[in-house]
């Protein structure tokens, strides 16, 4: 019986990096190095291993990453069972939910790295390459959109969170937990099938620019106000206290702009939703609503700039977004008051 086609795209980051002139490491090894590194790799499936960039995470940009989901799509279209990305962790969590609002096909599109880089003692790439190929070839895996496969656990990529700057156990989903894990070379699901919103087309533009702003104690609104007033953003997130609060200032800044651009607050702690009807003092989520303001929900401030851009990047208006909105929350919709 053949072995399943398997394509693993390289963007960089630390599982790819090597000490280079500058004292530190830097993203230098191929998608073949590191398919090379991987012990057993090629009893298991047909790789395609491509090279697609060479970056740290944090100089992704939309464009290579649109590039790399074209790549991904040609890949399954040319008969691949699955696609595996590789890229550095600092933003492997919203290029992972971004790619999952945009993936179409059943098979799945595994996001990997490495907190580690291939030279230091205990060097996690490997494993966490091998664990993606294990999760990428099995049956469970099929019409799960995109998932985050780090350190043997799998992630949805709609709650999945970077929760420490160097550990390799650093990718976590809060409340809900993992997807699954892997068993002795074998993916066990604990949850079934998510059932997201339908993918979104491509969008018509990658102009659009999304603000996200953080309200800190006695931070003042000066800062709020120039994002606002600046004319450069059409859409602007907030991280917000608790479940999804600013100061009385911060309040008065944004209803005062909520009219003519969408404008959502999401929480800025670790794990939780934003409420929405349990506060209503000034700058608290009822208020807030009220004054045209939509809550992220579930969705970290960094997955709600995400999908407002691609809301945005689809041509939708502020009507239109706002009605959107709700279908990517878990639980009830979301709406304004």
């Amino acid at each position: 019986m053949p072995l399943p086609r398997v394509a693993i795209g390289a963007l960089g980051g630390t599982i790819a990096m090597v000490s280079g002139k500058s004292g530190g490491v830097e993203p230098e090894l191929s998608a073949e190095q590191l398919t090379r590194s991987v012990p057993g790799i090629s009893g298991l499936a047909t790789i395609h291993a491509e090279t697609l960039a060479k970056l740290p995470s944090g100089s992704l940009s939309f464009k290579v990453l649109f590039d790399a989901l074209d790549w991904a799509n040609n890949q399954i279209d040319k008969g691949a069972k699955a696609v595996i990305l590789t890229q550095g962790t600092d933003t492997l969590e919203e290029s992972a939910f971004l790619l999952s609002l945009y993936w179409q096909k059943p098979q799945p599109l595994i996001i990997t790295g490495a907190m580690r880089a291939p030279m230091a003692a205990g060097a996690d790439g490997p494993a966490n390459l091998l664990s993606s190929l294990l999760v990428a070839i099995d049956e469970q895996s099929v019409g799960r959109s995109a998932m985050v496969v780090m350190n043997d656990e799998i992630h949805s990529a709609y709650f999945v969170r970077k929760s420490h700057s160097l550990k390799v156990e650093t990718f976590k989903s809060g409340l809900v937990g993992p997807l699954g894990v892997i068993v002795e070379a074998k993916p066990v699901f604990f949850h079934s099938i998510d059932r997201r919103p339908k993918p979104l087309s491509l969008p018509k533009t990658l102009d659009k620019k999304v603000a996200l702003v953080e309200a800190c104690l006695s931070s003042g609104g000066d800062h709020l106000e120039l994002v606002f007033s600046s004319g450069i953003y059409q859409g602007v997130v907030v991280a917000g206290f608790g479940s999804g609060h600013v100061s009385f200032e911060e309040a008065d800044i944004i209803k005062n702009y909520a009219g003519t651009l969408p404008v959502i607050v999401a929480t800025r702690a670790y794990s939780g939703p934003t409420s929405e009807r349990t506060y209503g003092y000034k700058g608290s989520e009822i208020d807030l609503m009220k004054g045209g303001v939509l809550m992220g929900g579930w969705l970290s401030p960094l997955k709600a700039r995400l999908l407002l851009w691609a809301l945005l990047s689809a041509g939708h208006d502020k009507e239109k977004i706002e009605k959107e909105w709700g279908h990517w929350q878990i639980g009830e919709t979301v709406k304004t008051v």
